[in-house]
């Protein structure tokens, strides 16, 4: 597999050893960019860069620092791995790629908006990082605020106390920092990166317990059971609960209820018109189990509400 930087990006010296490489060939279908292109965080995120078909992650493991490129060919995924962490990056791929995503019992034929997505962009894949603190992490950061805000506080945080990532990037990249250094950042750095006091406040806590999340996290059985772990911690309610399951765990049925647009969106593409989060609710409801596969679908379709009010209109997503 060969991947190509942009002149001067690649710095050699970052480069730790050969690169391991490896070809995933899903049984499924595949949409790599809908699937895995859906992590990044803006377009200037300093952890996944997307650039000339090839979509970059840099991401810590057990075994160190790593970073992962993907390509998608007609039936195959070709990833490519550099740092200590490579070897470790590589087995997440099928897992990155929606291998762990089941849609057994779905049945998108209950509206014809959603059959028609479901037809049309059949290679959509939950994606699952595994990475529960770092999701949870950028998940806080976004609350109360715009995704313009919120993308450039993950940027000036994860680029200043992140760890470079090896490899030819095309740009520099880095991987999140550990739960240790997230609880040492200082109070003026995170006004600075423009992150409010409750919201750093809440990381610094949650990162005062990252491993025992992460490990209550995993060992719940159930979407239901990861939900009340989450929100079990100061801060954290179920729309900062729902959008760290979906990043890291792909869960098929987490909704992200209190986002600002999302029930406005799901009430137009599926009624003609907007809705409440209860209103979202009881249109979803048929698809129990799977709410978030269709959510996507419906993100896929690009059927959207016409915008009628002002773009800036922040809500608090915090537990009360």
């Amino acid at each position: 597999m060969t991947m190509t930087a942009d002149a001067g990006a690649a710095d050699a010296a970052r480069t730790t050893g050969s690169p391991r490489e490896t070809v995933y060939r899903p049984t499924h279908p595949l949409d790599l960019h809908r699937t895995v292109g859906m992590l990044r965080r803006g377009r200037t995120d300093p952890t996944t860069v997307i650039e000339n078909g090839v979509i970059w992650r840099a991401l810590r493991t057990p075994s160190g620092i790593a970073t992962l490129a993907l390509r998608a060919t007609r039936s195959e995924v070709l990833a490519t791995a550099w740092g200590p962490g490579a070897d470790d990056a590589l087995s997440r791929v099928p897992r990155l790629c929606g291998a762990d995503d089941d849609p057994t019992g779905f049945d998108p034929s209950g509206h014809p908006l959603v059959a028609d997505a479901a037809h049309r962009h059949q290679g959509i894949r939950l994606a699952r990082t595994d990475e529960v603190f770092d999701a949870l992490a950028c998940a806080i950061i976004e609350q109360k605020v715009t995704g313009m805000q919120a993308f450039g506080a993950w940027r000036y945080l994860v680029s200043r106390f992140g760890e470079r990532a090896p490899g030819p990037t095309p740009r520099p990249m880095f991987a999140a920092p550990p739960h240790s250094v997230w609880r040492g950042i200082p109070s003026w750095t995170w006004q600075r990166a423009g992150v409010e006091p409750p919201q750093s406040k809440t990381i610094v806590r949650a990162a005062q317990r990252g491993d025992s999340i992460e490990r209550a996290v995993r060992a719940a059985g159930t979407g239901d059971d990861r939900e009340r772990v989450l929100t079990s911690l100061p801060g954290i309610g179920a729309w900062t609960s729902a959008e760290t399951r979906i990043r890291a765990l792909g869960d098929p049925d987490a909704v992200s209820v209190g986002d600002y647009h999302l029930a406005h969106q799901v009430g137009y593409a599926l009624t003609g018109r907007r809705t409440d989060d209860d209103g979202m609710l009881a249109l979803l409801a048929p698809w129990a189990g799977h709410r978030q596969r269709v959510l996507r679908l419906i993100h896929a379709s690009g059927v959207q509400e016409p915008r009628r009010g002002p773009r800036l209109a922040p809500q608090d997503h915090r537990s009360h």
